[in-house]
């Protein structure tokens, strides 16, 4: 089933210097389940495509559907709600609080969200493999095990969405393969779709779908 669809999507920026089209008709669909990897070389609208799909960016042109309805943009207080209901979004720099433990982490955004629930948040930690961690505090963990805290965090709001960012970009190679197998199994687990954005060509071994960007425009989509 469809998840979402963009249609025409531009987003163009106009400088003192001339307009820069961060994106230049971008037209895709997503289904179900799908986890997507966002490849292209720095400045090719990977990231601008990602805040427009989170509803963190308004396209200049376009049209944005999402679960059959209509992306609100331009209105702070709606783009917010859909947010809040529907993506979850994992940084490079893990974001999380350094004066909460692992466990609280979740927990606040459970209560931001849908309300605190302990035995779900511990479930979602022993989903990444941390459930023997969960009082402690980020500086007291690995960076790989602080992805997969975020990780974890994301799912928290069980949102229909996730969106990464160069979620691996700070790891090394092997940790960056425990967090990217930690991200598979937690999203099949809980049916989430994903797209990813990466400069890392060894992540297209996760995904089952490789869409590839060039100045604003999608210059290749493959099944993998």
């Amino acid at each position: 089933m469809r998840l979402l669809e963009m249609s025409g999507i531009k987003r163009h920026y106009v400088m003192p210097s001339g307009t820069v089209k961060a994106l230049d008709g971008i037209d895709l669909k997503i289904k179900e389940g799908e986890r997507i990897l966002l490849l292209g070389p720095s400045g090719s609208g990977k990231t601008t495509l990602l805040n427009c799909l989170a509803a963190l960016d308004n396209p200049t042109e376009g049209e944005y559907e999402f679960n059959k309805e209509i992306v609100p943009r331009g209105h702070a207080e709606k783009m917010t709600t859909f947010r809040r209901e529907n993506i979850g979004y994992v940084f490079q720099f893990f974001n999380l609080l350094q004066d909460l433990t692992v466990l609280e982490n979740i927990l606040l955004i459970q209560e931001l969200s849908d309300g605190k629930d302990e035995a779900r948040a511990r479930e979602l930690l022993a989903l990444v493999g941390l459930e023997d961690e969960v009082n402690r505090f980020p500086a007291e963990i690995s960076g790989g095990q602080q992805q997969r805290v975020a990780i974890a965090r994301s799912l928290a709001k069980s949102p229909n969405l996730l969106l990464g960012d160069e979620l691996t970009g700070n790891l090394d190679s092997a940790t960056s393969a425990t967090v990217m197998e930690v991200l598979v199994s937690a999203c099949e687990a809980e049916n989430i779709t994903t797209v990813m954005v990466t400069h890392d060509e060894n992540l297209v071994q996760y995904a089952t779908r490789v869409v590839r960007l060039d100045s604003g425009k999608i210059i290749s989509d493959e099944k993998v």
